[in-house]
């Protein structure tokens, strides 16, 4: 889909640096500094418009929150949203999720969202999806041990890859997958714009949680080495 081009959007974003964290590689292992407290910290990456980053952040006061968007013309819509009721657990950064491992270091977000991500369909395109094995290995160097992966899409195929992906990576342990998210809906669910598009077609809502693993494995031992 081709985005709308939003003529005021990359100075909208530069006039407000405490909210969109300009350079936030230089904040990597210190995101604390930047909310100023102790709390944990969670990410939405793809958090588009920012419906379901700024309600979570609104609904948790004691937790904080970080969505990653790296299209300006989309970020700007949530950057709008929090402008109208600012929240000091609340920040959005402009970046390319394939190097989120530079942007954050070991232990340092407690749960992960990956919310109606783009299913990149063709073959060739798989290494682009947010639950490849690439990007699992760089979840696997900023989450901390027994932090989530939370997974929501209409995409049935991005779906059993995803479980798939999961389930072959030895780091990550399946705790939940729902096939049909509103025949049992968790109570503390936060809708997507995508999410209420997708229920009003009556389309089924995958999902999936996945922990990492408190054993000490391989490929763990590696981000201490």
């Amino acid at each position: 889909m081709r985005l709308r081009n939003v003529k005021y959007a990359k100075e909208l974003l530069e006039s407000y640096p405490n909210i969109v964290v300009e350079h936030p590689k230089t904040h990597a292992g210190k995101w604390r500094d930047v909310f100023g407290n102790e709390n944990n910290i969670d990410l939405e990456i793809g958090s588009g418009k920012g419906k379901f980053i700024y309600e979570k952040a609104e609904n948790n006061p004691n937790i904080n929150f970080i969505g990653v968007e790296k299209f300006d013309s989309v970020i700007v819509r949530a950057l709008e949203k929090a402008l109208v009721d600012p929240l000091k657990n609340l920040r959005l950064i402009r970046f390319d999720a394939q190097h989120i491992d530079e942007v954050f270091k070991d232990n340092e977000i407690n749960n992960i969202y990956l919310n109606f991500s783009d299913p990149w369909p063709k073959k060739r395109q798989a290494k682009r999806r947010l639950t490849s094995p690439n990007f699992l290995c760089s979840y696997t160097k900023i989450l901390k041990i027994n932090g989530h992966i939370h997974l929501k899409t209409d995409n049935y195929d991005l779906f059993e890859y995803s479980m798939m992906m999961l389930n072959d990576d030895i780091n990550f342990e399946i705790e939940k997958i729902i096939l049909d998210l509103y025949q049992n809906l968790p109570e503390d669910n936060v809708q997507t714009e995508f999410e209420i598009k997708f229920i009003k077609l009556n389309k089924p809502i995958y999902f999936i949680r996945a922990k990492l693993k408190g054993e000490l494995n391989e490929k763990i031992l590696q981000r201490f080495s």
